[in-house]
């Protein structure tokens, strides 16, 4: 095999931009482009979702973070709201009928607002007006006159009494106790003593009279208080006449001007009743200086304001909007979405009313949209059930987030739904749309509509002056410096880095950003008109600088032989693998040490790692197609009899992924053929069954990482890696890598097949090397059958 057919060019470690050939000088001379780039299926699915109007068609929003999806859906939903209508007005009022069901009334947008003024002007008014109907000259007048009327009507129910008394022979005394009947001799009050001589006869017949006239008399006080019953209805009669002549022209003039909404004349017929009805609770009460000051002292609840139920509680307010309402609630909570009724303590006793309902952003986004990222609502197991519960019911309840839960609450409220009309856009990772599509039951009948984000675009001519554009727009929206051509050139070599492609750009639109605002920063700094290439690349490597502490301790104990691992020579049964360690905001390729032992015995491939629990499913899968690959290769006419044991060397965190699967099979066929494997070469890939090289992911940083080590050793012109060819496409290397490869101090090769880099490690052509593995193999069988015979 001619191994330099294998050997990678510089031109294929990296795609780089030409700045020369942009069309512009900076981005002054570039149109801002201030939307994200690409995208166009999840415009389309975006653009689709917000125009269906059916129930279910709520939107998900998926996409990596730093994409851009939220700050791009904001602005699409924006504009779709702009066109649509305002939505109404909804206020909260006092309901006579169940006044713990407070009344809900929607209004045209911004009269609401004027309902609330009108309701308070009117308050003020009934304030001055309802007092005066009471205490007026005319009132107190025929209050007067219609008290003597009840005075004359006593007066001949006694003096009809008193003269059948008379007929009987008895006066009657009003005392403090009632009425007493006393009998008469010659018209004088009749003595104990002279009651004593009258003979039995006589006295007998006063008894009898006595009893009648006590009969009568319980009659005329039934009579009295039945009259007294009938003049106080009267006179509460003549106080609504007299309330309503002061107040009915206040109530007729508001019923005039909303006679088109029925329940705001329905609302102002039930003021009047009201007010009709309690009439005692409007009159001014009689000032007690030396009371209230007592009262004061020992912190008395004041009394209620009869007028306090008339106030009208604005819950939505339309007037300042212009179109659909489009709400981002950034933190949804369960009253944050759907509201609350606050409370108020008095000397320990909460107390609350229709005005202290307080609305949510569902009430807010009713009739346009609401945005909301869904870890933020997951985050908040009753949110997330609330807004199912609107959806599903098309009304939104104002409920104490317990009610739900089993738990047991004093409800003193419970406000009229409110019915809505709202478009729910969720945003957040591919991950959060399939696990709530597969545990989530109502999940697909509430969002039907899914746009997805994609976190690369293709690097193509018209995406690159795109790039240009959004760079621009990046610098006239937060007042930047402008970039170079140059400038420009290394953030789309950046933005292929992250993508990990030569012919793709990255859309994790945040880390781009980063690097604009920090680049400008340096070019500032320097003193520079405008951002340069070498502004670009200080951003970039001071910000790997701040990160890779962690990274450069490693490279010392690397350096220092405290991690083993050699980059020259060559060992059998140990080779040079690859990892990518990641830190959060950094990633870093770290080379490792894999070594394999084989001898005689039937327990097969052991994982070291697994066998600690070190070692993740990925990573077992990789080693269990190792004995595929053997058994497929070398079992067809002896079985396999052998024991092997991985390992990767100096290893305590854990292994995943299967990318170490190629070198681990190179270790046990060079322990099994005893053929020496060369250590200036490193080793990335995975393997299948079929003994076909696979792709795998941080090419880049693996890499480098091996480059480091062996520049940190000492480069010897021979060292390099043997990596996946079709990884080829994904080199984005730094241009460091790239210069030592195109001086020959540093080598890339890309293989397809298990043979190709068996060959590059060890010298031999590859069937030889399967020959040594089944003579060994071979000899293992032997030994155990001579074993099982004896």
């Amino acid at each position: 095999m001619n191994q330099e057919s294998l050997k990678l060019t510089p031109r294929q470690l990296r795609r780089p931009c030409d700045a020369s050939k942009l069309p512009f000088r900076d981005t002054t001379e570039v149109e801002p482009v201030g939307e994200v780039l690409g995208q166009q299926r999840a415009k389309q699915a975006l653009e689709f979702g917000l125009k269906i109007r059916r129930p279910g068609y709520n939107i998900f929003v998926a996409g990596e973070t730093g994409t851009g999806k939220l700050t791009y859906t904001r602005k699409v939903i924006e504009g779709q709201a702009a066109q649509e209508p305002r939505p109404q007005d909804w206020c909260y009022v006092y309901n006579f009928k169940k006044p713990s069901q407070p009344r809900a009334i929607s209004l045209p947008a911004g009269l609401g607002k004027q309902f609330v003024r009108d309701m308070e002007d009117m308050v003020n008014s009934l304030k001055k007006e309802v007092p005066k109907a009471f205490d007026s000259e005319n009132s107190q007048k025929k209050k007067t006159l219609l008290w003597q009327q009840f005075e004359q009507e006593s007066e001949l129910l006694y003096q009809q009494l008193e003269k059948m008394a008379n007929q009987k022979g008895f006066s009657l005394h009003r005392t403090s106790e009632g009425f007493v009947s006393v009998p008469l001799l010659n018209g004088e009050p009749l003595t104990e003593e002279e009651y004593n001589k009258l003979d039995p006869g006589t006295r007998r017949d006063l008894e009898k009279d006595s009893s009648y006239l006590q009969e009568k008399l319980v009659e005329m006080v039934s009579k009295l208080k039945k009259l007294e019953k009938k003049y106080q209805q009267k006179e509460k009669q003549l106080e609504g006449q007299m309330a309503l002549l002061a107040i009915g022209h206040l109530l007729a003039d508001l019923k005039d001007k909303y006679r088109q909404y029925h329940q705001v004349v329905e609302y102002i017929k039930g003021i009047q009743e009201d007010i009709i009805n309690n009439l005692e609770s409007f009159k001014e009460p009689e000032k007690d200086e030396v009371g209230e000051q007592l009262a004061f002292l020992l912190g008395a609840k004041k009394g209620e304001d009869p007028y306090e139920k008339y106030k009208v509680n604005l819950l939505v307010d339309s007037s300042e909007v212009k179109g659909a309402p489009v709400v981002y609630e950034p933190n949804p909570t369960f009253t944050n979405l759907i509201g609350r009724i606050e409370y108020q303590n008095e000397l320990g006793v909460l107390s609350t009313d229709h005005t202290k309902i307080k609305a949510g952003a569902l009430h807010r986004a009713n009739g346009g949209y609401l945005i909301l990222q869904v870890k933020d609502v997951l985050a908040n197991p009753a949110a997330w059930e609330a807004l199912k519960r609107v959806l599903r019911n098309g009304e939104i309840r104002i409920e104490n987030p317990t009610d739900h839960q089993g738990v047991a609450v004093i409800t003193t409220l419970q406000p009229e739904p409110i019915p809505v009309q709202v478009k729910v856009v969720l945003t957040g990772s591919l991950e959060y749309y399939q696990l709530l599509h597969e545990y989530d039951e109502d999940f697909p009948k509430l969002f039907k509509i899914r746009a997805e984000f994609d976190d690369e675009l293709v690097r193509s001519e018209e995406n690159e002056r795109a790039m240009a554009g959004f760079i621009a727009a990046q610098c006239q929206r937060n007042d930047l410096k402008p970039f170079a051509a140059s400038g420009v050139a290394r953030i789309i070599e950046y933005s292929s880095r992250l993508a990990e492609h030569q012919d793709k750009l990255s859309a994790r639109f945040n880390e781009i950003v980063e690097i604009i605002f920090e680049a400008e920063a340096w070019a500032t700094l320097a003193g520079a008109e405008r951002v340069e290439a070498e502004h670009v690349e200080t951003a970039i490597k001071e910000k790997v600088y701040r990160s890779n502490l962690y990274e450069e301790k490693l490279g010392e104990l690397l350096a220092q032989g405290v991690i083993l691992l050699d980059t020259s020579g060559s060992k059998v049964g140990q080779i040079n693998g690859l990892a990518v360690l990641d830190t959060g905001d950094y990633s870093f390729g770290k080379p490792s040490r894999i070594t394999a032992n084989t001898y005689l015995g039937e327990e097969g491939i052991i994982n070291i790692e697994r066998e600690v629990r070190l070692s993740g499913r990925i990573h077992d899968k990789g080693v269990m197609i190792l004995a595929g690959y053997l058994g497929a290769r070398y079992a067809h006419r002896v079985p396999l009899c052998l024991s092997a044991s991985l390992c990767f060397e100096q290893n305590y965190d854990g292994v995943d992924g299967d990318s170490a699967s190629a070198a681990e099979l190179y270790a046990l066929l060079s322990s099994l053929a005893n053929v020496p494997l060369r250590q200036d070469l490193a080793v990335t890939g995975s393997v299948n069954q079929k003994g076909e090289i696979q792709p795998i992911g941080g090419i880049n940083e693996k890499i480098e990482g091996f480059y480091y080590t062996c520049k940190a050793r000492g480069l010897t012109g021979t060292q390099g890696v043997i990596m996946p060819v079709q990884n080829v496409p994904n080199l984005m290397l730094n241009e460091e890598v790239v210069e030592a490869v195109a001086a020959g101090r540093f080598h890339l090769y890309a293989i397809s097949t298990i043979d190709q880099g068996l060959e590059l490690l060890t010298g031999l052509p590859a069937a030889e090397i399967h020959q040594r593995v089944e003579a060994q193999l071979q000899k293992y069988y032997n030994i155990i059958s001579e074993m099982g015979d004896n």
